[in-house]
């Protein structure tokens, strides 16, 4: 996972999330619903971590930016 970096966060309303889902279509529509409020980096590939139960994936999301509203 790449680390977070100060150009991920240098701004009010910048910010990196960390999703945990049971599966991958929840991560998806996870990713999708944060992407209508929030201009977001979009979907992202998820991925699994050994030994540990569902998948991962990181979005970075600007809150000072309207998402795509689309239904």
């Amino acid at each position: 996972m790449e680390k977070i970096t100060g150009q991920h966060v240098s701004e009010p309303g910048l910010v990196v999330l960390d999703i945990a889902a049971a599966d991958e279509a929840t991560a998806l529509q996870a990713m999708q619903e944060l992407g209508r409020l929030w201009a977001t980096s979009g979907v992202v590939p998820v991925w699994r971590v050994p030994g540990e139960v569902g998948v991962r994936a990181r979005l970075y999301a600007d809150l000072r930016r309207a998402g795509t509203d689309e239904p």
